[in-house]
């Protein structure tokens, strides 16, 4: 198909290579060779007059004329994918769709299996995939490479719809052995003990808590340990005298299995306020309204 003579089919390609900046990355994405990808750089280079990404060393910058492109190339492609892709009805018993959610680890053990128990009762052959949120998640969700997204209120962007899900609170977690805190934890407590927090490639909510804590308290926290987990801070502080501030659902369970004690956090820490968002092209999608709605039902369960 054709528009102004440009073959639209081009458009895929082009979407691609702007956001990847890559052709071989870009093939990838789009299911096509690495040949076949180089003549449709060749062919969108004469279409629009302009060499569009340019090398520089190991890689590829976009030419100003290709930044300019970036956004209505999406913005076209998304609205096709939402008005013509997006299927009229929606038979969730017959549904067989891959969805994609960007999800953290968090997000993952105390949110996931509700929704999952629920897709697999009512749309048996829905497939979800589940990636995680270092990869900046919200750019993710704007080239409309995921379906849903799972983060705190403060992360989102401004640009799409978005609901409410769940509230959640901190506790601090120490070894059961710690020979510091014992009875009650205090302030001095809490900036005493080495902490283990969590750090992600990209956006992170505990940083931001740090960030936080240093504005609130002009003081900072002392970190020994970063890993790229939440639910799995608990165990890392057994056998130390180190202390984590975590989730107060991810603390109570981990307290029924592993020797920790958990506390009220010396400083008040502000509630979590965790959301769901989805592309605004896709909000008339009769699929993704389906789902958000169990996703919403299913948080009332956690």
């Amino acid at each position: 198909m054709r528009f102004n003579k440009l073959d639209l089919n081009l458009l895929v390609a082009l979407n691609a290579l702007l956001a990847e900046r890559s052709i071989s990355r870009a093939a990838e994405k789009i299911h096509l060779s690495q040949p076949a990808t180089s003549n449709a750089l060749a062919r969108l280079r004469a279409y629009f007059n302009d060499d569009l990404l340019v090398s520089s060393g190991r890689q590829l910058l976009l030419t100003p004329r290709a930044k300019e492109l970036v956004e209505p190339v999406r913005e076209v492609l998304m609205r096709i994918d939402s008005t013509i892709a997006a299927q009229p009805r929606f038979d969730p018993a017959a549904e067989t769709r891959v969805f994609t959610f960007l999800v953290s680890d968090y997000t993952t053990a105390v949110l996931v299996p509700a929704l999952l128990e629920t897709l697999y009762r009512e749309a048996p052959g829905m497939r979800i995939n589940l990636r995680d949120q270092s990869d900046k998640p919200a750019e993710v969700l704007e080239q409309g490479d995921a379906d849903f997204l799972v983060i705190p209120s403060q992360f989102l962007s401004k640009e799409h719809p978005s609901a409410a899900l769940f509230e959640e609170d901190y506790l601090c977690v120490t070894w059961d052995g710690n020979s510091r805190v014992r009875e009650r934890l205090t302030f001095d407590d809490y900036l005493a003990c080495g902490h283990v927090i969590a750090t992600f490639a990209s956006t992170n909510p505990l940083s931001t808590f740090d960030g936080w804590f240093m504005e609130s308290f002009d003081v900072k926290r002392r970190v020994e340990v970063t890993a790229p987990t939440m639910t799995a801070l608990p165990s890392l502080v057994v056998g130390t005298d180190r202390i984590a501030t975590v989730h107060r659902r991810i603390a109570l369970r981990a307290q029924e299995t592993l020797p920790i004690k958990v506390w009220e956090p010396p400083p008040r820490i502000p509630r979590l306020v965790q959301m769901l968002q989805w592309h605004k092209h896709r909000n008339n999608d009769p699929a993704i309204s389906w789902i958000r709605d169990r996703i919403v039902t299913a948080a009332m369960r956690v």
